[in-house]
């Protein structure tokens, strides 16, 4: 972006204005997940956007994630906030470390790739903690997404998110050529947007959202499970 340019809004403001988006957002993990939900943010006018990941770019990350060839062995955090810099021209910051008891406050997104790191983030910085308006676990095999949408304060919420949190030797594994493909980060990404839309103008939201892009298939649930 040139010295002086600056993002023209107008065409998104009866959907979200960008002044409502003025508060934390805190994306942990920018890989396949997290690399597309930050641009899609930043273009939806993000003021405050706070990118975690200790991870450095290896060239299998480059046909699922949003990074240039030249990235290879940089961290994800700065590769990434370059690229929203000249996007979007979005102040964000970049942060590479592995999130653990950090104090989080606004809206956080987990886009991390195992359990054990999901685990670690709701206990540590997440649970019952009042300054987090909503946490969003956003996961993704393959062609199929699925997105747990959390009030970390609702005994509720807490109860029933708690019963997804298996061992990751539970999770199902994927033959490493039919891991991750980008389609399906982007489509991820949208939702996420989606949602954080809805956070700041006070929609509803699903508790969960099942995306099947094998089947194109797209369920909500908003009642007593997840």
């Amino acid at each position: 972006m040139r010295p002086g340019r600056s993002m023209e809004f107008l065409r998104q403001l009866d959907l979200v204005n960008p002044e409502t988006l003025d508060l934390p957002i805190h994306l942990i993990g920018c890989g396949g997940i997290g690399s597309f939900a930050a641009l899609a943010l930043a273009k939806m006018g993000a003021q405050r956007l706070h990118l975690y990941d200790p991870d450095a770019i290896e060239e299998h990350n480059l046909p699922n994630q949003l990074f240039r060839l030249r990235d290879v062995g940089r961290l994800k955090v700065e590769a990434l906030r370059e690229i929203l810099e000249e996007f979007a021209g979005a102040p964000v910051e970049g942060v590479p470390i592995e999130v653990e008891a950090q104090r989080m406050t606004g809206i956080v997104i987990a886009a991390v790739d195992t359990m054990r790191a999901r685990k670690a983030i709701w206990q540590r910085s997440i649970r019952y903690r009042a300054g987090v308006l909503r946490y969003l676990d956003a996961r993704m095999g393959a062609e199929v997404a699925r997105i747990y949408a959390v009030n970390p304060t609702d005994p509720d919420d807490v109860r029933l998110y708690e019963k997804t949190l298996y061992g990751d030797e539970e999770a199902e594994v994927f033959p490493c050529t039919a891991a991750a493909i980008s389609y399906s980060g982007f489509a991820i990404a949208s939702l996420i947007g989606n949602l954080v839309k809805r956070l700041a103008t006070g929609e509803d939201l699903p508790r969960e959202i099942l995306l099947d892009l094998k089947t194109l298939t797209l369920l909500t649930s908003s009642g007593d499970r997840c």
